[in-house]
C-alpha cells in the first residue's frame, strides 16, 4: 500500500513539473518564459524573416501557401482571424483572392510592424485590424470569425491546447480552422538529408543572413517537438471541431490541419 502511495505521489510530482515546464527548441525552460524567449526569437528575425523564409524551404513555403489559401476559400463576406500572421502573407493573400475584412494577430509587435509597413505598400491598411495578442488568450468576442488560419505559429505557443480551443471559440458556426505547420516527415529515406538541412545549414544560413544562428537551432529544433499529424488531429477533436482533416506536403515536411466548427 506504501509503495502505491509513494508511485502516486512521484507521479502527481512528475505531473506538477510537467505543467511548470514548456519546451523550448530541444530544451526545457519554464512554463512562464517561453512566450518572452519566443519572442526574442522573433524580435532578431523579423527584418529578415521574409529572405530567410525562402531560403530555410527554398522557396517551396510559396507552394504550401498557395495551396492553404486554397482551403481557406476566401469569399467577400467571410471574416479571417490570422493567428501568428507574422509579416502578412496569409492575411495579404486572402484579400488579394477577395476575401473579407482581417484581423492580423500576433504576440510580436516586430513582426506587425512589419505586417503594417507592408500592407501600407500594398494599400491593404483600411482592411486589416491589427491585434497584438497572445493567441491563448484572445479579447475578441465568441463567434466573430468564419474563418481561422495560423500558418507556422502554432509550434511556438506554450499551450497548445488552449490555442485550439480559442480558435473554437471564436469561431461561427460553420466556421473552419486551419493550421499550416512543419510535421513529421514520412519518407524515412530523406531523414538523414532534412536532419541535415535542418541542423547544419539553417542554423549558418542564420548567421549569414540575419546575423543570428541561435535563433534558427531553435526553429529547427521547434520542428521536432511539434505533435505529429495524428496527434494534432486528436487535439482538434478534444477541442470540439469536427470533421477534422490533414493534408502532408512535400513528404509531410509540412501538413495542413482542418477543423469544423458545426
Amino acid at each position: 500500500m506504501e509503495q502505491n502511495n509513494s508511485s502516486t505521489q512521484a507521479g502527481t510530482q512528475a505531473g506538477t513539473q510537467a505543467d511548470e515546464t514548456a519546451d523550448f527548441g530541444f530544451k526545457t525552460v519554464p512554463r512562464e518564459a517561453k512566450a518572452s524567449k519566443v519572442r526574442e526569437v522573433f524580435d532578431s528575425v523579423a527584418p529578415k524573416y521574409d529572405i530567410m523564409n525562402d531560403l530555410m524551404s527554398l522557396g517551396i513555403h510559396r507552394l504550401w501557401k498557395h495551396e492553404f489559401l486554397n482551403a481557406l476559400d476566401p469569399r467577400p463576406h467571410y471574416r479571417l482571424l490570422d493567428l501568428a500572421a507574422g509579416t502578412g502573407d496569409i492575411s495579404f493573400a486572402w484579400l488579394k483572392r477577395g476575401g473579407g475584412p482581417v484581423t492580423a494577430s500576433d504576440i510580436n509587435d516586430s513582426m506587425l510592424d512589419v505586417a503594417r509597413d507592408r500592407a501600407a505598400a500594398k494599400a491593404y491598411l483600411s482592411d486589416i485590424t491589427f491585434l497584438p495578442a497572445d493567441a491563448e488568450n484572445l479579447p475578441l468576442p465568441n463567434g466573430s470569425f468564419d474563418r481561422i488560419s495560423m500558418a507556422f505559429g502554432l509550434r511556438n505557443c506554450t499551450n497548445k491546447d488552449n490555442v485550439i480551443k480559442q480558435a473554437y471559440r471564436l469561431l461561427k458556426p460553420g466556421g473552419r480552422f486551419l493550421v499550416l505547420e512543419f510535421s513529421q516527415l514520412q519518407i524515412a529515406a530523406l531523414e538523414p538529408l532534412y536532419d541535415a538541412w535542418s541542423f547544419k545549414a539553417l542554423p549558418r544560413l542564420g548567421q549569414l543572413i540575419a546575423k543570428d544562428a541561435d535563433s534558427y537551432q531553435y526553429l529547427a529544433e521547434s520542428i521536432r517537438m511539434f505533435p505529429n499529424q495524428e496527434t494534432l488531429k486528436s487535439m482538434f477533436e478534444a477541442a470540439g471541431f469536427e470533421r477534422v482533416t490533414y493534408r502532408n506536403l512535400s513528404g509531410g515536411i509540412a501538413a495542413i490541419h482542418a477543423g469544423w466548427r458545426l
